[in-house]
């Protein structure tokens, strides 16, 4: 029987070129201010309208302050991207999500909350993590500034089919273990380039226990395996979280869709190219020290005495040492926030662990919701009110501190701990030191200043979780 990720992929083939790529027709495209403004030129230049103008979907994020988005913005080169979608948009009939609308935030957790994002469906975006998408049950990739535009104008794409990969993670995490420690550790065991070439399928206890916010994190991390994309076949916990959102199906249309959902996974005697198994005690809360996201240890490990290509380099980038043992190692800043943790579990998790705490006077702490629809339900729930009585702020949505492409910028040498996807040199900010972790032990270390195991915090984490 067939995979999950086949049964996707061949029901959206249009044509095999002989001895070439696949046609494949695409359900959705995003497009965001970085990757689109040269496929809209190009789009113009040849005198060509969207083919499929209903299934495209514009907002800028990457670019967008974290605050005083009501104002102009004032880096130049921002405020053009920015109104260049917006010009695009309109110019070619797409819907647009403009910066400061309810609609807007972070085109990967946007999508899927509004219900646009959907079981079975193809999906692609000028971006690498669009493999956050795969989390819905999806077939979802990022994909180059010129394929934006093949997708502009016929809704199809050519691309070689990946080689299928099943990674199962069997057990029950401890307690403190995050989807964002679940994927830190298959990254550090499949190294960055293990899962290239392959579309992988999560699954296992783990995986099958996972929240949609979890899921949607753990999917978001699979390009940095070198995966092609990540997905989960949907279940009940995929449909609660659709049911009602936006652009979810609705009446009879929602039972159909369930009827069709239910049918997208993998057979019991499916064959996978490559199958991985993993135990749920084997991993731990995790940090990484190098400028990689594949260089991680657990984080009460010591960074290992060597490594692979460019490992003494990352070591000096980062000013750590071989051998090392990183807890209690002073922090600059932190930033929760990110396609990977910008989600409303995140924020819970963020808040258990600095209730009734304050933030260390020493670190400078960033927390930039993933959308304003993240934003309106932290207020909802009443943990702005938390997060503001430990001495945290809540910014305005946006990619933020995730990469050095708008304000929110780590100084050169500063040590910043973060829930975004990647540590490379320079990522947050031109000489800025990264080492990604989850909302966990980033909150961990925003009250005590130093990296800090999160299952320290335990007692009153569970107190908080009874009191919601």
């Amino acid at each position: 029987m067939n995979t999950l990720f086949d049964k996707i992929w061949d029901r959206h083939v249009v044509q095999q070129v002989k001895d070439g790529p696949t046609q494949l027709y695409i359900d959705r495209l995003y497009c965001h201010e970085v990757t689109s403004p040269q496929a809209f030129d190009g789009m113009r230049s040849r005198g060509l309208k969207c083919f499929r103008p209903k299934q495209i979907y514009c907002m800028p994020d990457h670019n967008t302050p974290t605050h005083d988005q009501d104002k102009p913005i004032d880096d130049p080169v921002s405020k053009k991207q920015v109104d260049t979608l917006a010009k695009n948009a309109a110019e070619f009939g797409l819907t647009h999500y403009g910066m400061f609308s309810k609609d807007n935030g972070i085109i990967h957790v946007v999508g899927p909350e509004k219900g646009l994002s959907l079981p079975g469906m193809t999906i692609v975006c000028g971006d690498s993590h669009t493999s956050t998408h795969g989390a819905m049950g999806a077939v979802a990739f990022g994909i180059g500034t010129s394929e934006v535009e093949m997708v502009m104008a016929s809704q199809c794409i050519l691309q070689q089919k990946p080689k299928s990969m099943r990674i199962s993670i069997n057990g029950k995490l401890g307690e403190g273990v995050t989807a964002k420690d679940v994927a830190l550790y298959l990254m550090a065991q499949l190294t960055t380039s293990g899962a290239t070439g392959y579309f992988v399928e999560y699954s296992g206890d783990v995986v099958r226990g996972m929240s949609m916010e979890g899921r949607l994190t753990l999917c978001n991390l699979s390009i940095e395996m070198g995966a092609r994309g990540g997905f989960v076949a949907p279940d009940e916990t995929t449909f609660a979280y659709l049911k009602g959102r936006e652009y979810a199906p609705k009446g009879d249309d929602w039972e159909k869709a369930i009827a069709y959902w239910k049918t997208l996974k993998s057979g019991d005697d499916a064959v996978f190219d490559k199958e991985l198994i993993f135990k749920a005690e084997d991993i731990e809360p995790r940090i990484t020290y190098g400028t990689n996201p594949g260089m991680g240890i657990g984080i009460t490990e010591a960074i290992p005495a060597e490594g692979g290509v460019g490992f003494e380099k990352a070591l000096e980038y980062m000013g750590f040492k071989a051998g090392q043992k990183l807890l209690g190692t002073k922090v600059d800043y932190v930033f929760l926030g990110a396609c990977t943790n910008g989600r409303i579990e995140d924020f819970r998790a963020f808040a258990s662990i600095v209730k009734g705490r304050k933030k260390a006077p020493d670190v400078v702490a960033w927390l930039v919701p993933g959308s304003w629809a993240v934003d309106k339900q932290i207020r909802e729930e009443g943990l702005d009110k938390v997060l503001e009585a430990a001495g945290f702020e809540i910014r305005q949505p946006g990619c933020s501190a995730c990469l050095a492409m708008n304000d929110d910028k780590i100084p050169a040498g500063k040590l910043s701990v973060s829930t975004s996807n990647r540590n490379f040199e320079g990522r947050q900010g031109p000489g800025a030191r990264t080492i990604l972790a989850s909302p966990l032990t980033v909150a961990a270390v925003a009250v005590t200043g130093v990296i800090t195991d999160p299952r320290d915090f335990f007692p009153k984490f569970k107190e908080y979780e009874t009191e919601i």
